[in-house]
């Protein structure tokens, strides 16, 4: 079975957003993964000190397939050092790992399914 590990911008972190219902279009995107036969997870990240090991723990839990980064860790200009942080970090602990890049929740499998 293949997999996929989603990181994307924890929705909780950002203001002014539901995050709850983030939350909800992102468990049902990992639904449909299921139905696609891949096994994926998420690692939810924020822009301080807790982001390395969140991020390295996910990567670590399996071999991946697939990483697909999510557009609010990309689309942000003022996130940009943090985005590169992030390649980086996939890049070191994940070498096997394609990289693919969803345009919203709703395409995430769609974005690895380029890769697989």
């Amino acid at each position: 079975m293949s997999s996929a590990l989603v990181v994307g911008y924890d929705p909780q972190a950002i203001p002014g957003v539901d995050g709850e219902a983030l939350r909800a279009a992102l468990d049902a995107e990992l639904a449909r993964f299921g139905e696609h036969g891949i096994d994926a997870d998420v690692a939810l990240v924020v822009c301080d000190a807790s982001a390395e090991s969140a991020l390295v723990a996910a990567l670590a839990r399996q071999p991946w397939d697939v990483v697909v980064v999510g557009g609010g860790l990309r689309k942000n200009e003022e996130l940009l050092p943090f985005f590169e942080r992030i390649m980086n970090l996939i890049h070191r602990h994940a070498p096997q790992a394609s990289i693919a890049f969803n345009t919203g929740i709703g395409d995430s499998v769609e974005a690895a399914q380029r890769w697989l």
